[in-house]
């Protein structure tokens, strides 16, 4: 594969709060690292700022979206480079004003900095000459954009993984695309492609990563916040998508997004050929973090295809409501591509041969009323995995 000799730079910066001032520091510290804002920033130009909102009603203690405060510092030194800024996502919402309660349009009326739901600014149809997707929707203020700037959150992902910089993109193309893509590519691999061709017509000019508090396990919406004190900054959003993988224990090129955007050269997923800023990765791995159950690192790459796709299948997570905490909201009902969701006496419930195991009734639920359950074989594999991966890691071997 064809490769420059300029490293891409991801700076990797201490940051142990939302406190103003720690945020304020660590976030103009990183950008220094890689250049300083003014390489990214020029008088007069359009930013666009992709944040990821998942839940529009959740807490920002969750740590399942970028947190306001971290997004609110970002702008106030965007705010000083003379730049025609636009916040958005396209965020699902039954409850009014999508913004209101997760602090996000309190913070950008102060900074008087214009906020969007992307599904109310329109899309155009863009051409793609990707591995899965041949035309694709993309919202028109990050086609009209000079500058994209990416403030994802470092988040375990349920289905994909690890979601990063460069799965935050998926949210600049409509919500019932969405859902159709989740719908029609339901093994990971072939989804993982998808994302990639979304993000090659959406790539990011610069991405600044929420790492303050991340999420473990089930995540991006069920896992549990997660003290990392980190925020990573860089131009190349696979190469930062690496670094924060690997600070958290994971092989970046075992992680689909990152491998196949790496090998067609839409940046950097190999640790060893990125250059790491400020902390060392070493310095600053977070030892326990907890994965999903379903990244099974021991079969990935190491089988034949096709026994591969049937412990793909082994390792598939259900979905099952708990009676107890469904509210009857109807969010899961409403976000299921397969309409494998129903309400019975006031419970929703998931019809499972129906049910195609794209997680998104998971994603949604901000009640955490919709547990996951593993196939018996699956739980084996992942216990077989647990005890590799132990015996890998006191010998020194990084996987």
């Amino acid at each position: 594969m064809r490769r420059t000799d300029l490293k891409p730079k991801v700076a990797v910066v201490r940051c142990s709060d939302y406190e103003t001032e720690n945020l304020s520091r660590s976030i103009r510290k990183s950008l220094d690292l890689i250049g300083g804002s003014n390489a990214f920033l020029k008088p007069r130009s359009r930013v666009f700022v992709k944040v990821n909102l998942l839940s529009s009603s959740a807490p920002p203690e969750k740590a399942i979206y970028t947190h306001p405060l971290f997004t609110q510092e970002v702008l106030r030194l965007f705010k000083d480079h003379d730049v025609d800024i636009t916040v958005g996502d396209d965020i699902f919402s039954s409850e009014g004003d999508s913004f209101s309660s997760n602090g996000y349009r309190r913070v950008c009326m102060e900074l008087g900095v214009r906020l969007v739901n992307l599904k109310e600014t329109g899309f155009a149809e863009v051409a793609v000459r990707g591995k899965v997707l041949e035309k694709i929707f993309i919202a028109r203020p990050v086609l009209e954009a000079d500058v994209i700037v990416n403030l994802p959150k470092l988040k375990t992902h349920s289905f994909t993984i690890f979601t990063g910089a460069l799965k935050n993109m998926y949210g600049v193309i409509p919500h019932g695309r969405r859902l159709a893509y989740h719908r029609r590519f339901i093994r990971n691999e072939v989804f993982s492609e998808m994302l990639v061709d979304v993000f090659a017509c959406a790539r990011p000019h610069l991405t600044i990563m929420d790492a303050v508090i991340g999420l473990e396990g089930e995540g991006p919406s069920a896992g549990r916040p997660k003290d990392i004190g980190l925020i990573l900054a860089g131009s190349d959003g696979v190469a930062l998508d690496a670094a924060a993988a690997r600070i958290v224990g994971y092989d970046p090129l075992r992680i689909y997004t990152t491998y196949h955007a790496h090998e067609r050269e839409l940046g950097i997923g190999d640790i060893k050929l990125i250059e790491i800023a400020g902390e060392k990765i070493k310095d600053v791995e977070v030892k326990d973090f907890k994965p999903s159950v379903v990244a099974v690192r021991l079969f990935r790459r190491r089988l034949p295809s096709l026994l591969y796709s049937y412990f793909q299948g082994q390792l598939a997570l259900i979905p099952e409501v708990i009676g107890s905490t469904c509210t009857a909201c109807r969010e899961c009902l409403n976000i299921c591509p397969a309409k494998a969701i129903g309400l019975i006496q006031r419970v929703a419930r998931v019809n499972e041969e129906n049910c195609i195991r794209c997680l998104c009734c998971h994603e949604v639920c901000r009640f955490n009323a919709i547990r996951l359950n593993q196939l018996p074989l699956g739980r084996l594999f992942r216990r077989a995995n647990a005890i590799y991966s132990r015996a890998a890691s006191a010998i020194g071997r990084i996987f």
